[in-house]
């Protein structure tokens, strides 16, 4: 009888343990948590943050930059919570090298030109980018997604050489090409079409689509985060129709979308 009891005070004792509770342990809510975001998501971030905050209690900090800067940080201090890149190859290599696990798509990144308001230059399409009196700018394809993506575009119409031939400013993110096109300091740049939409001083020519290059943009838990559960809420939070819906809101197609598969 004795050994009964004993035994029974043992179970008891285990489930009145603290995260016992017959079930997954579920952790509560981070007070905070750090979020890596391409610097061409920040209005709609910004939204989704503080609507994250109001349900969850979490205040959401960011860290904006060019995709590739953003993942040379991360493999240096190996902190934060979550990566949201400009498309999915940052993502991808960020999942090779094990500093992200879970991650799902939100939305696309359309690739247009960009040109100031009036389009002075005549630019009508990528070939303009090479005229020799059409000035352009870029955005670097060693930092920035949306200068990587532009040398793809071109180097896929047989352009990329004589445009890297031209004297060529480039900059690290995409904001800073909208303030050369809107500041009429550049004829043209390559620029994701959500970013710009709304943009007074900017007119975009579209680029065709058999001569695009549409990219997904993804979000990813890290590895290394402090938070994990937390960081997958916001992560599934960003996926949901709420989070979507504030993506459409700020000019972006979400994912998915037949006309982009």
């Amino acid at each position: 009888m004795k050994r009964i009891l004993s035994v029974l005070f043992v179970l008891v004792g285990a489930l009145a343990a603290p995260g016992f509770s017959g079930g997954p342990c579920r952790a509560e809510p981070a007070e905070s948590i750090m979020v890596y975001s391409g610097a061409g998501m920040r209005k709609p971030m910004d939204a989704i943050g503080a609507a994250f905050q109001k349900r969850f209690g979490t205040e959401v900090h960011y860290n904006y930059a060019g995709s590739n800067a953003l993942l040379s940080q991360m493999q240096l201090t190996r902190r934060g919570d979550a990566y949201m890149p400009g498309a999915t190859l940052y993502i991808d290599i960020a999942s090779e090298k094990g500093l992200v696990g879970y991650k799902v798509p939100i939305a696309y990144h359309i690739p247009v030109i960009t040109v100031p308001r009036g389009n002075p230059a005549g630019v009508n399409g990528l070939e303009d980018l090479v005229r020799p009196d059409v000035k352009v700018v870029s955005g670097d394809p060693e930092v920035a997604a949306i200068g990587k993506i532009g040398n793809k575009i071109l180097e896929k119409n047989g352009l990329r050489e004589a445009f890297w031939a031209k004297d060529v400013d480039t900059t690290a993110t995409m904001n800073e090409l909208i303030i050369y096109i809107a500041m009429g300091q550049a004829d043209a740049a390559v620029n994701w079409w959500d970013t710009v939409k709304a943009v007074d001083k900017i007119e975009v020519v579209q680029i065709p689509g058999e001569r695009n290059l549409v990219k997904v943009i993804p979000i990813g838990v890290t590895t290394f985060s402090e938070h994990p559960e937390t960081a997958r809420a916001f992560v599934d939070f960003c996926a949901s129709e709420e989070g979507r819906a504030i993506f459409r809101e700020h000019g972006f197609v979400t994912y998915p979308d037949p006309a982009y598969e």
